[in-house]
């Protein structure tokens, strides 16, 4: 039979991607990859849950596999209750691998995996260079921005919501307080039940911004609530989450088609900018950046938003080939 035809165990591509296969099932996965391209999309898949989704060395249950799947099983990472395990032998990694597996099939089945003649699929959503909608099996409606990638199940199922996002997305999530909604973004975790929100993750930062309801964020063992009106940066590599008010609404801009600037900082402005128009404008001037700005921007030409901004703060803007500079 060829390894086309063979369908791949969860435990052993478990064992493949934690590093504890032997050299002949590392082999095995590795031929049954190379085989065909179903298989290829098929372990694609499997390993963006994995990598997506923290699991830490303790407290291992189907309810929260998705949300701690990423943080591997070793000694530099703490759980985020209870005292530190050092170093977990290969006895206890076992047993612990046990359950991953029982985890993994569980976001197997979650996660629609349909086996028919070695096929094999789920919900992925690739947005390119076109804004796209998409409604979910709960009613929950998501707005992904361009260049961003979705992934949930076709059904959900369990006690959990689960999905993954990369890029930018705008979230209305349907109430139901028995099955949380999950969104795993990098090393970021985002928990609500029924709330609409932005999260956006580019270049290293994940920022989310909280319209109506409440949202958890939480990287590690930190967390912060927010509430409509507040946001939360977290940079790659830093653990502080510090939450701070959102000056207007300007990540949006890809869902209303306008930027409004409450008190705006230019220089968030100037990104914003950046984004929507696909410019390159960038503050000469150092002291412009905290200049605030408070004003709707809808259906205006790059050009017409520049002279705003330039009337408003008496300021020269300066062209040079495609960079534009405030000085």
């Amino acid at each position: 039979m060829s390894s086309a035809n063979i369908h791949m165990d969860d435990d052993l591509l478990v064992k493949y991607l934690a590093g504890e296969a032997t050299p002949a099932e590392h082999q095995q996965v590795e031929d049954w990859v190379a085989a065909d391209e179903t298989n290829k999309k098929l372990f694609d898949d499997f390993k963006l849950i994995w990598d997506q989704s923290p699991v830490t060395e303790r407290d291992v249950n189907k309810d929260d596999a998705f949300i701690r799947l990423q943080n591997r099983i070793n000694s530099n990472v703490a759980p985020p209750r209870g005292p530190m395990i050092k170093k977990l032998s290969r006895k206890q990694w076992i047993g612990i691998a046990a359950s991953v597996v029982l985890i993994c099939t569980v976001l197997w089945l979650t996660f629609n995996h349909i086996y028919d003649n070695g096929s094999v699929s789920f919900v992925r959503i690739d947005s390119k260079d076109k804004v796209q909608t998409q409604s979910l099996p709960d009613g929950s409606v998501i707005t992904l921005n361009t260049r961003s990638t979705l992934v949930y199940p076709g059904r959900f199922t369990g006690n959990i919501r689960p999905v993954s996002l990369r890029g930018e997305a705008f979230f209305k999530v349907s109430p139901d307080k028995t099955k949380p909604f999950i969104i795993k973004v990098n090393d970021v975790t985002v928990r609500v039940v029924g709330t609409s929100f932005n999260i956006k993750s580019r270049e290293g930062k994940t920022e989310v911004i909280v319209e109506t309801g409440i949202v958890q964020v939480s990287k590690k063992q930190n967390s912060v609530d927010l509430n409509p009106g507040e946001q939360v940066t977290v940079i790659k590599d830093q653990d502080l989450l510090a939450k701070q008010q959102s000056k207007g609404k300007l990540y949006n801009y890809y869902l209303t088609g306008q930027l409004v600037c409450d008190k705006t900082p230019l220089s968030e402005v100037v990104q914003a900018l950046n984004e929507a128009y696909g410019a390159h404008i960038s503050i000469a001037n150092k002291s412009l950046e905290s200049l605030p700005i408070t004003t709707t921007f809808k259906g205006q030409s790059l050009d017409e938003v520049l002279d705003v901004i330039s009337s408003t703060f008496k300021i020269t803007v300066v062209r040079k080939n495609q960079q534009i500079l405030f000085k």
